[in-house]
Protein backbone atom coordinates (compact mmCIF):
# COMPACT_ATOMS: atom_id res chain seq x y z
CA UNK A 1 0.00 0.00 0.00
CA UNK A 2 1.60 3.37 -1.27
CA UNK A 3 1.76 5.90 1.13
CA UNK A 4 0.68 9.46 0.82
CA UNK A 5 3.70 12.11 1.01
CA UNK A 6 2.96 15.28 2.23
CA UNK A 7 4.71 18.56 1.24
CA UNK A 8 4.97 20.80 3.53
CA UNK A 9 4.27 24.10 2.24
CA UNK A 10 6.85 26.83 2.27
CA UNK A 11 5.92 29.97 5.39
CA UNK A 12 5.04 33.06 4.12
CA UNK A 13 6.55 36.14 5.80
CA UNK A 14 4.36 38.33 7.20
CA UNK A 15 5.58 41.96 5.98
CA UNK A 16 6.24 43.64 9.40
CA UNK A 17 6.18 47.49 8.03
CA UNK A 18 9.08 49.71 8.58
CA UNK A 19 9.94 47.94 11.95
CA UNK A 20 13.10 49.79 13.33
CA UNK A 21 13.20 52.06 10.19
CA UNK A 22 10.15 54.08 11.80
CA UNK A 23 12.04 55.85 14.49
CA UNK A 24 14.30 57.11 11.33
CA UNK A 25 11.49 58.90 9.95
CA UNK A 26 10.27 59.87 13.24
CA UNK A 27 13.56 61.25 14.01
CA UNK A 28 13.29 63.55 10.83
CA UNK A 29 9.45 64.69 11.39
CA UNK A 30 10.58 65.96 14.56
CA UNK A 31 13.72 67.60 13.06
CA UNK A 32 11.41 68.63 10.15
CA UNK A 33 9.28 70.56 12.83
CA UNK A 34 12.14 71.51 14.78
CA UNK A 35 13.53 73.24 11.12
CA UNK A 36 16.46 71.35 11.49
CA UNK A 37 16.05 69.72 8.28
CA UNK A 38 14.61 70.04 4.44
CA UNK A 39 13.15 66.90 3.99
CA UNK A 40 13.06 65.85 0.29
CA UNK A 41 9.91 64.11 0.15
CA UNK A 42 10.30 62.20 -2.95
CA UNK A 43 13.79 60.38 -2.23
CA UNK A 44 12.29 59.66 1.09
CA UNK A 45 8.67 57.65 -0.17
CA UNK A 46 10.80 55.86 -2.17
CA UNK A 47 13.32 54.64 0.33
CA UNK A 48 10.17 54.33 2.71
CA UNK A 49 8.81 51.85 -0.49
CA UNK A 50 12.11 50.07 -0.81
CA UNK A 51 11.95 49.16 2.86
CA UNK A 52 8.53 47.95 2.53
CA UNK A 53 8.87 45.40 -0.37
CA UNK A 54 8.17 41.95 1.12
CA UNK A 55 10.86 39.68 0.60
CA UNK A 56 10.33 35.54 1.33
CA UNK A 57 14.16 35.08 1.32
CA UNK A 58 16.25 35.87 4.34
CA UNK A 59 19.59 36.52 2.25
CA UNK A 60 17.88 38.84 -0.02
CA UNK A 61 16.18 40.73 3.50
CA UNK A 62 20.19 40.86 4.66
CA UNK A 63 21.22 42.34 1.82
CA UNK A 64 18.10 44.81 1.86
CA UNK A 65 19.76 45.88 5.20
CA UNK A 66 22.90 46.22 3.84
CA UNK A 67 21.56 48.67 1.72
CA UNK A 68 19.37 50.96 3.65
CA UNK A 69 22.26 51.44 6.09
CA UNK A 70 24.55 53.50 4.15
CA UNK A 71 21.42 55.17 1.91
CA UNK A 72 19.87 55.79 4.72
CA UNK A 73 22.86 57.55 6.35
CA UNK A 74 23.33 59.36 3.30
CA UNK A 75 19.59 60.45 2.20
CA UNK A 76 19.81 61.55 6.04
CA UNK A 77 22.83 64.42 5.32
CA UNK A 78 20.81 65.15 2.25
CA UNK A 79 17.85 66.16 3.77
CA UNK A 80 19.65 68.63 6.51
CA UNK A 81 20.59 71.77 5.51
CA UNK A 82 24.41 71.48 5.90
CA UNK A 83 26.45 71.99 2.84
CA UNK A 84 27.85 68.62 0.62
CA UNK A 85 30.15 66.50 2.63
CA UNK A 86 32.79 67.00 0.29
CA UNK A 87 33.21 70.88 0.50
CA UNK A 88 34.30 70.21 4.36
CA UNK A 89 36.38 67.18 3.41
CA UNK A 90 38.37 69.11 0.42
CA UNK A 91 38.78 71.84 2.38
CA UNK A 92 42.66 72.46 1.99
CA UNK A 93 43.33 73.68 5.55
CA UNK A 94 41.59 71.03 7.26
CA UNK A 95 44.61 68.48 8.31
CA UNK A 96 46.55 71.58 9.31
CA UNK A 97 44.07 71.87 12.48
CA UNK A 98 45.48 71.12 15.93
CA UNK A 99 44.28 68.18 18.19
CA UNK A 100 42.44 70.77 20.78
CA UNK A 101 40.49 72.65 17.45
CA UNK A 102 39.20 69.13 16.02
CA UNK A 103 37.70 68.49 19.71
CA UNK A 104 36.24 71.99 19.93
CA UNK A 105 34.55 71.47 16.40
CA UNK A 106 33.39 68.12 17.21
CA UNK A 107 31.19 69.86 20.52
CA UNK A 108 29.75 72.44 18.17
CA UNK A 109 28.08 69.82 16.70
CA UNK A 110 25.86 68.41 19.97
CA UNK A 111 22.61 69.93 20.16
CA UNK A 112 21.20 68.92 23.96
CA UNK A 113 18.14 70.08 22.88
CA UNK A 114 17.77 68.33 19.69
CA UNK A 115 19.09 65.26 21.47
CA UNK A 116 16.54 65.57 23.84
CA UNK A 117 13.74 65.38 21.47
CA UNK A 118 15.61 62.54 19.58
CA UNK A 119 15.32 60.41 22.80
CA UNK A 120 11.93 60.96 23.95
CA UNK A 121 10.65 59.83 20.06
CA UNK A 122 13.33 56.85 20.64
CA UNK A 123 11.65 56.06 23.99
CA UNK A 124 7.79 56.43 23.14
CA UNK A 125 8.71 54.08 19.96
CA UNK A 126 10.21 51.57 22.38
CA UNK A 127 7.06 51.68 24.73
CA UNK A 128 4.34 51.88 21.85
CA UNK A 129 5.60 49.63 18.79
CA UNK A 130 4.07 46.51 20.40
CA UNK A 131 0.44 47.72 20.35
CA UNK A 132 0.18 49.97 17.55
CA UNK A 133 1.06 49.67 14.21
CA UNK A 134 3.58 52.52 13.86
CA UNK A 135 4.35 51.96 10.15
CA UNK A 136 0.78 53.29 9.55
CA UNK A 137 1.19 56.50 11.25
CA UNK A 138 4.37 57.51 9.34
CA UNK A 139 3.37 56.51 5.92
CA UNK A 140 0.51 58.66 6.74
CA UNK A 141 3.11 61.56 7.76
CA UNK A 142 4.98 60.82 4.58
CA UNK A 143 1.87 61.46 2.23
CA UNK A 144 0.73 64.51 3.87
CA UNK A 145 4.25 65.84 3.51
CA UNK A 146 3.82 64.69 -0.27
CA UNK A 147 0.85 66.25 -0.56
CA UNK A 148 1.42 69.09 0.78
CA UNK A 149 4.25 69.47 -1.69
CA UNK A 150 2.45 68.87 -4.86
CA UNK A 151 -0.19 71.12 -3.77
CA UNK A 152 2.90 73.88 -3.09
CA UNK A 153 4.10 73.14 -6.69
CA UNK A 154 0.53 73.60 -8.48
CA UNK A 155 -0.30 76.67 -6.58
CA UNK A 156 -0.49 79.46 -9.27
CA UNK A 157 2.55 81.81 -9.16
CA UNK A 158 2.39 85.53 -8.59
CA UNK A 159 4.29 88.33 -9.52
CA UNK A 160 4.51 90.73 -5.66
CA UNK A 161 6.20 94.26 -5.32
CA UNK A 162 9.41 94.25 -3.46
CA UNK A 163 12.60 96.96 -2.72
CA UNK A 164 15.75 95.67 -4.88
CA UNK A 165 19.23 97.29 -5.55
CA UNK A 166 20.62 97.66 -9.03
CA UNK A 167 24.37 98.32 -9.18
CA UNK A 168 24.83 102.17 -8.80
CA UNK A 169 21.07 103.30 -8.71
CA UNK A 170 19.08 103.63 -5.44
CA UNK A 171 17.19 101.47 -4.24
CA UNK A 172 13.61 101.12 -5.37
CA UNK A 173 10.18 99.32 -5.96
CA UNK A 174 10.09 97.12 -8.87
CA UNK A 175 7.85 94.13 -9.59
CA UNK A 176 9.66 91.41 -8.95
CA UNK A 177 9.31 87.99 -10.80
CA UNK A 178 8.77 84.07 -8.34
CA UNK A 179 12.45 83.17 -6.51
CA UNK A 180 12.29 79.86 -9.05
CA UNK A 181 15.44 78.39 -10.13
CA UNK A 182 15.35 80.03 -13.36
CA UNK A 183 14.50 83.44 -12.19
CA UNK A 184 17.23 83.26 -9.78
CA UNK A 185 19.75 82.05 -12.29
CA UNK A 186 19.01 84.90 -14.78
CA UNK A 187 19.02 87.21 -11.83
CA UNK A 188 22.67 86.13 -10.59
CA UNK A 189 24.18 86.11 -14.59
CA UNK A 190 22.74 89.84 -14.81
CA UNK A 191 24.64 91.00 -11.66
CA UNK A 192 27.56 89.51 -13.25
CA UNK A 193 27.14 91.30 -16.74
CA UNK A 194 26.79 94.64 -15.13
CA UNK A 195 29.34 94.21 -12.70
CA UNK A 196 31.75 93.43 -15.17
CA UNK A 197 31.24 97.05 -16.69
CA UNK A 198 31.84 98.86 -13.57
CA UNK A 199 34.93 100.89 -12.73
CA UNK A 200 36.62 103.09 -10.83
CA UNK A 201 38.32 105.96 -12.60
CA UNK A 202 41.48 107.56 -10.87
CA UNK A 203 42.47 110.76 -12.17
CA UNK A 204 46.08 111.26 -12.85
CA UNK A 205 48.78 112.68 -10.98
CA UNK A 206 47.34 116.32 -9.03
CA UNK A 207 50.89 117.86 -8.22
CA UNK A 208 49.31 120.09 -5.72
CA UNK A 209 47.74 117.33 -3.92
CA UNK A 210 48.99 117.12 -0.29
CA UNK A 211 50.42 114.20 0.62
CA UNK A 212 48.49 111.39 2.88
CA UNK A 213 49.06 107.60 3.84
CA UNK A 214 46.55 105.29 3.02
CA UNK A 215 45.91 102.37 5.65
CA UNK A 216 43.70 99.51 4.91
CA UNK A 217 43.46 97.51 7.83
CA UNK A 218 41.81 93.79 6.75
CA UNK A 219 40.56 92.48 10.11
CA UNK A 220 39.72 88.21 9.62
CA UNK A 221 36.21 87.29 11.16
CA UNK A 222 34.18 90.35 12.38
CA UNK A 223 30.63 91.37 11.45
CA UNK A 224 28.03 92.41 12.75
CA UNK A 225 26.41 90.01 14.23
CA UNK A 226 29.37 88.74 16.17
CA UNK A 227 30.17 92.29 17.78
CA UNK A 228 25.83 92.54 18.71
CA UNK A 229 26.66 88.79 20.28
CA UNK A 230 29.40 90.28 22.23
CA UNK A 231 27.91 93.24 23.49
CA UNK A 232 30.40 95.33 21.61
CA UNK A 233 28.46 97.54 19.19
CA UNK A 234 28.62 100.44 21.30
CA UNK A 235 32.83 100.11 21.35
CA UNK A 236 34.69 103.87 21.06
CA UNK A 237 36.40 102.37 18.03
CA UNK A 238 33.25 102.61 16.02
CA UNK A 239 32.21 105.80 17.51
CA UNK A 240 35.37 108.03 16.90
CA UNK A 241 34.88 106.95 12.90
CA UNK A 242 34.37 109.89 10.53
CA UNK A 243 32.51 107.04 8.06
CA UNK A 244 30.84 103.78 9.00
CA UNK A 245 29.00 101.41 6.60
CA UNK A 246 26.04 99.77 7.89
CA UNK A 247 24.96 97.91 5.26
CA UNK A 248 28.30 96.52 3.54
CA UNK A 249 28.86 92.70 1.68
CA UNK A 250 32.39 91.58 2.02
CA UNK A 251 31.08 88.57 -0.47
CA UNK A 252 33.14 85.92 0.50
CA UNK A 253 33.41 84.03 4.05
CA UNK A 254 37.17 83.16 3.60
CA UNK A 255 40.60 84.91 4.06
CA UNK A 256 41.99 84.43 0.63
CA UNK A 257 39.11 85.48 -1.39
CA UNK A 258 38.48 88.30 0.77
CA UNK A 259 42.12 89.86 0.47
CA UNK A 260 41.58 89.55 -3.62
CA UNK A 261 38.79 91.48 -3.67
CA UNK A 262 39.95 94.14 -1.27
CA UNK A 263 43.06 94.54 -3.31
CA UNK A 264 40.96 94.16 -6.72
CA UNK A 265 38.44 96.96 -5.12
CA UNK A 266 38.42 99.07 -8.42
CA UNK A 267 36.32 96.75 -10.78
CA UNK A 268 32.79 95.72 -9.90
CA UNK A 269 32.25 92.41 -8.46
CA UNK A 270 33.83 89.39 -9.90
CA UNK A 271 32.40 85.45 -9.89
CA UNK A 272 34.91 83.30 -7.38
CA UNK A 273 36.23 81.75 -10.23
CA UNK A 274 36.98 84.98 -12.12
CA UNK A 275 39.10 85.93 -8.91
CA UNK A 276 41.98 83.74 -10.18
CA UNK A 277 42.26 84.81 -13.33
CA UNK A 278 44.66 88.06 -14.73
CA UNK A 279 42.04 90.67 -14.01
CA UNK A 280 41.99 94.14 -15.76
CA UNK A 281 45.31 96.18 -14.62
CA UNK A 282 42.86 98.83 -13.65
CA UNK A 283 41.14 96.91 -11.23
CA UNK A 284 44.27 96.37 -8.63
CA UNK A 285 43.88 99.48 -6.10
CA UNK A 286 47.48 99.26 -5.26
CA UNK A 287 48.37 99.68 -8.58
CA UNK A 288 46.43 102.50 -9.27
CA UNK A 289 47.91 104.17 -6.04
CA UNK A 290 51.06 103.07 -7.24
CA UNK A 291 50.19 105.60 -10.45
CA UNK A 292 49.54 108.65 -7.92
CA UNK A 293 52.50 108.29 -5.71
CA UNK A 294 51.64 106.18 -3.35
CA UNK A 295 55.03 103.56 -2.15
CA UNK A 296 53.06 100.13 -1.11
CA UNK A 297 53.57 98.23 1.61
CA UNK A 298 52.57 94.55 3.10
CA UNK A 299 52.07 94.02 7.00
CA UNK A 300 50.46 91.08 9.08
CA UNK A 301 50.19 90.10 12.40
CA UNK A 302 51.22 86.33 11.49
CA UNK A 303 53.03 84.08 9.52
CA UNK A 304 50.57 83.98 5.97
CA UNK A 305 51.89 80.79 5.57
CA UNK A 306 48.75 78.75 6.14
CA UNK A 307 47.32 78.07 2.42
CA UNK A 308 49.83 80.41 1.10
CA UNK A 309 47.97 83.72 2.21
CA UNK A 310 50.88 86.08 2.21
CA UNK A 311 51.67 84.42 -1.52
CA UNK A 312 48.70 84.31 -2.81
CA UNK A 313 48.06 88.14 -1.44
CA UNK A 314 51.46 89.67 -3.47
CA UNK A 315 50.62 87.68 -6.42
CA UNK A 316 47.14 88.78 -6.74
CA UNK A 317 47.09 92.11 -5.75
CA UNK A 318 51.11 92.97 -7.19
CA UNK A 319 52.13 93.50 -3.91
CA UNK A 320 56.05 93.36 -2.38
CA UNK A 321 57.47 91.21 1.20
CA UNK A 322 55.95 92.41 4.36
CA UNK A 323 57.75 95.85 5.31
CA UNK A 324 58.81 95.08 8.87
CA UNK A 325 59.95 92.11 10.57
CA UNK A 326 57.86 91.20 13.80
CA UNK A 327 59.54 87.91 14.37
CA UNK A 328 61.29 89.26 17.80
CA UNK A 329 58.38 90.63 19.27
CA UNK A 330 56.40 88.26 21.96
CA UNK A 331 53.13 86.73 20.31
CA UNK A 332 50.60 86.54 23.43
CA UNK A 333 48.36 84.59 20.64
CA UNK A 334 49.02 80.85 18.93
CA UNK A 335 46.80 79.93 16.05
CA UNK A 336 44.72 76.77 15.14
CA UNK A 337 47.44 75.46 13.33
CA UNK A 338 49.97 76.38 15.85
CA UNK A 339 51.73 79.37 14.43
CA UNK A 340 52.54 82.85 16.64
CA UNK A 341 49.79 85.70 16.17
CA UNK A 342 51.77 88.94 17.25
CA UNK A 343 49.52 91.68 19.18
CA UNK A 344 48.32 94.12 16.96
CA UNK A 345 49.27 97.29 19.01
CA UNK A 346 52.51 96.35 18.60
CA UNK A 347 52.76 95.24 15.19
CA UNK A 348 51.62 98.74 14.33
CA UNK A 349 53.27 100.42 16.76
CA UNK A 350 56.80 98.80 14.97
CA UNK A 351 55.25 99.60 11.27
CA UNK A 352 54.95 103.48 12.50
CA UNK A 353 58.44 103.59 13.63
CA UNK A 354 59.28 102.17 10.73
CA UNK A 355 57.09 104.80 8.65
CA UNK A 356 58.42 107.58 10.13
CA UNK A 357 62.11 107.00 9.09
CA UNK A 358 60.85 106.80 5.55
CA UNK A 359 61.35 109.39 2.86
CA UNK A 360 58.04 108.48 0.59
CA UNK A 361 55.76 111.15 0.68
CA UNK A 362 52.82 108.69 0.35
CA UNK A 363 52.76 105.05 1.40
CA UNK A 364 49.90 102.64 1.45
CA UNK A 365 49.48 99.86 3.27
CA UNK A 366 47.61 96.71 3.60
CA UNK A 367 47.70 95.02 6.86
CA UNK A 368 46.01 91.58 7.51
CA UNK A 369 45.13 90.47 11.22
CA UNK A 370 43.56 87.03 12.65
CA UNK A 371 44.02 87.80 16.05
CA UNK A 372 39.71 87.06 16.13
CA UNK A 373 40.05 83.80 13.85
CA UNK A 374 38.30 80.77 15.01
CA UNK A 375 40.27 78.08 17.21
CA UNK A 376 43.29 80.98 18.25
CA UNK A 377 44.81 80.00 21.74
CA UNK A 378 46.26 82.32 23.94
CA UNK A 379 49.31 81.35 25.38
CA UNK A 380 49.87 81.11 29.64
CA UNK A 381 53.61 81.92 30.96
CA UNK A 382 54.78 78.51 31.00
CA UNK A 383 54.18 78.18 27.02
CA UNK A 384 51.29 76.54 27.48
CA UNK A 385 47.55 77.00 25.71
CA UNK A 386 44.38 77.71 26.91
CA UNK A 387 41.06 78.46 24.36
CA UNK A 388 40.70 82.09 23.98
CA UNK A 389 37.38 83.68 24.31
CA UNK A 390 35.80 85.65 21.48
CA UNK A 391 35.27 89.24 23.45
CA UNK A 392 38.35 89.35 24.81
CA UNK A 393 40.19 88.73 21.51
CA UNK A 394 38.01 91.17 20.03
CA UNK A 395 38.27 94.25 23.16
CA UNK A 396 41.90 93.75 22.63
CA UNK A 397 42.26 93.95 19.06
CA UNK A 398 39.47 96.94 18.77
CA UNK A 399 41.67 98.61 21.93
CA UNK A 400 45.01 98.22 20.21
CA UNK A 401 43.50 99.93 16.70
CA UNK A 402 42.07 103.12 18.83
CA UNK A 403 45.36 103.07 21.01
CA UNK A 404 46.76 103.21 17.16
CA UNK A 405 44.76 105.71 15.83
CA UNK A 406 45.56 108.15 18.91
CA UNK A 407 48.72 107.50 17.95
CA UNK A 408 48.66 108.93 14.45
CA UNK A 409 46.41 112.01 15.53
CA UNK A 410 49.58 113.01 17.68
CA UNK A 411 52.13 112.39 15.13
CA UNK A 412 50.34 115.07 12.90
CA UNK A 413 50.70 113.37 9.24
CA UNK A 414 47.32 113.20 7.46
CA UNK A 415 46.27 109.30 7.30
CA UNK A 416 43.43 107.88 6.15
CA UNK A 417 42.68 104.40 7.87
CA UNK A 418 40.08 102.23 6.48
CA UNK A 419 38.92 99.30 8.88
CA UNK A 420 37.47 96.45 6.49
CA UNK A 421 36.76 92.94 8.16
CA UNK A 422 37.15 89.71 5.64
CA UNK A 423 34.39 87.86 6.83
CA UNK A 424 32.28 87.65 10.24
CA UNK A 425 33.42 84.42 12.90
CA UNK A 426 30.04 82.95 12.55
CA UNK A 427 29.50 83.06 16.14
CA UNK A 428 25.90 81.69 15.53
CA UNK A 429 25.33 78.91 14.17
CA UNK A 430 22.45 78.55 11.79
CA UNK A 431 20.23 75.41 10.35
CA UNK A 432 23.10 74.65 7.52
CA UNK A 433 26.13 75.32 9.53
CA UNK A 434 27.01 74.81 13.24
CA UNK A 435 29.10 78.72 15.50
CA UNK A 436 32.81 78.65 13.17
CA UNK A 437 31.67 77.32 10.15
CA UNK A 438 31.75 79.78 7.23
CA UNK A 439 31.66 77.26 4.02
CA UNK A 440 28.47 78.82 3.11
CA UNK A 441 28.78 82.89 3.05
CA UNK A 442 25.24 83.74 5.09
CA UNK A 443 24.48 87.36 5.50
CA UNK A 444 25.15 87.12 9.05
CA UNK A 445 29.09 86.33 8.28
CA UNK A 446 29.55 88.48 5.31
CA UNK A 447 27.06 91.32 6.24
CA UNK A 448 30.49 93.31 8.40
CA UNK A 449 31.71 96.71 9.82
CA UNK A 450 33.69 99.27 7.77
CA UNK A 451 34.72 102.36 9.02
CA UNK A 452 36.95 104.99 7.88
CA UNK A 453 39.11 107.44 10.01
CA UNK A 454 40.40 110.36 8.64
CA UNK A 455 43.54 112.05 10.41
CA UNK A 456 44.29 115.29 9.85
CA UNK A 457 42.86 115.23 6.72
CA UNK A 458 40.84 118.57 6.79
CA UNK A 459 37.25 117.46 7.85
CA UNK A 460 35.09 119.10 10.19
CA UNK A 461 35.28 117.88 13.67
CA UNK A 462 31.97 115.84 14.19
CA UNK A 463 30.18 114.38 17.22
CA UNK A 464 29.64 111.17 15.55
CA UNK A 465 30.10 109.28 12.39
CA UNK A 466 28.46 109.38 9.49
CA UNK A 467 26.60 106.21 8.10
CA UNK A 468 26.11 104.97 4.82
CA UNK A 469 23.06 102.61 5.06
CA UNK A 470 22.76 101.86 1.35
CA UNK A 471 24.03 98.24 0.01
CA UNK A 472 27.66 98.60 -0.51
CA UNK A 473 30.69 96.51 -1.24
CA UNK A 474 34.37 97.31 -2.18
CA UNK A 475 33.80 99.06 -5.80
CA UNK A 476 32.13 101.94 -3.06
CA UNK A 477 35.36 102.10 -0.89
CA UNK A 478 37.79 102.34 -3.84
CA UNK A 479 35.63 105.49 -5.10
CA UNK A 480 36.04 107.04 -1.37
CA UNK A 481 39.77 106.69 -1.75
CA UNK A 482 39.95 108.22 -5.42
CA UNK A 483 37.59 110.95 -4.58
CA UNK A 484 39.66 111.98 -1.49
CA UNK A 485 42.99 112.23 -3.63
CA UNK A 486 40.63 114.69 -5.43
CA UNK A 487 39.67 116.52 -2.79
CA UNK A 488 42.80 116.95 -1.09
CA UNK A 489 43.93 119.16 -3.51
CA UNK A 490 41.07 121.65 -4.27
CA UNK A 491 40.89 125.00 -1.80
CA UNK A 492 37.60 124.76 -0.46
CA UNK A 493 38.75 121.53 1.72
CA UNK A 494 37.63 118.25 2.23
CA UNK A 495 33.70 117.94 2.72
CA UNK A 496 32.45 114.78 3.73
CA UNK A 497 28.83 115.45 2.77
CA UNK A 498 30.08 115.48 -0.92
CA UNK A 499 32.67 113.06 -0.85
CA UNK A 500 29.74 110.32 -0.20
CA UNK A 501 27.12 111.23 -2.72
CA UNK A 502 26.50 109.03 -5.16
CA UNK A 503 28.80 106.39 -4.36
CA UNK A 504 28.41 103.30 -5.72
CA UNK A 505 25.90 100.76 -4.59
CA UNK A 506 26.52 96.82 -4.94
CA UNK A 507 23.58 94.31 -4.64
CA UNK A 508 23.73 91.43 -2.37
CA UNK A 509 25.99 88.26 -4.10
CA UNK A 510 28.13 86.61 -2.06
CA UNK A 511 30.16 83.40 -3.00
CA UNK A 512 33.03 80.77 -2.07
CA UNK A 513 33.95 78.11 -4.50
CA UNK A 514 30.85 76.43 -5.92
CA UNK A 515 28.18 78.13 -3.25
CA UNK A 516 25.99 81.64 -3.92
CA UNK A 517 23.91 83.49 -1.52
CA UNK A 518 22.37 86.19 -2.84
CA UNK A 519 19.34 88.66 -1.68
CA UNK A 520 16.44 88.41 -3.96
CA UNK A 521 13.20 90.80 -3.28
CA UNK A 522 14.60 91.39 0.42
CA UNK A 523 15.15 87.72 1.14
CA UNK A 524 18.19 85.18 1.25
CA UNK A 525 18.65 82.03 -1.20
CA UNK A 526 21.51 79.49 -0.92
CA UNK A 527 22.72 77.76 -4.03
CA UNK A 528 25.11 74.84 -2.86
CA UNK A 529 26.54 73.08 -6.17
CA UNK A 530 26.61 75.39 -9.62
CA UNK A 531 24.01 73.53 -11.12
CA UNK A 532 21.94 72.95 -8.50
CA UNK A 533 18.36 74.13 -6.83
CA UNK A 534 17.90 77.58 -5.04
CA UNK A 535 16.49 77.26 -1.97
CA UNK A 536 15.32 80.49 0.99
CA UNK A 537 18.18 80.27 3.03
CA UNK A 538 16.78 78.99 6.82
CA UNK A 539 17.01 81.31 9.67
CA UNK A 540 19.76 81.28 12.32
CA UNK A 541 18.73 79.26 15.83
CA UNK A 542 17.96 81.57 18.44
Amino acid sequence: MSQLKVIPSQPVRRNTGLGVWNVYFLIKFVMLWMGYLNLQILPNLVFAAFLLVPLNNRKLEILRALIALPVGVMLFYQDTWLPPLANVLNHPGLMSFSTAYFLELAGRFINWSLCGWLLLVMVLYRLVHQWLRVTTFTLIGLAWLGATSLLALQAPSEQAVAMVASPGVATKKVMVADPDNETLNRYLQDFYTTEATRRVEFKPPITDSPPFDLLLINVCSLAWDDIDTVGLRDNPLFQQMDVVFDNFNSVTSYSGPAAIRLLRASCGQASHTALYKTPPEQCLLFDELSKLGFASEVLLNHSGEFEGFIDRVRTQGSLPAPAVDIHMLKNPIVSFEGSPIWRDGEVLDKWWQHRESESQSRVALFYNTITLHDGNRMLAADGSSKSADYKVRAQMLLSDLSGFIKQLEQSGRRVVVVIVPEHGAALHGDRMQIPGMREIPSPSITHVPVGIKLVGMGASPRTGPLHISEPSSFLALSEIISRLYVAQAQPQGLDLTTLLTGLPQTPVVSENAGTVVLEYAGRPYVRIKENGAWLPYPQKLN
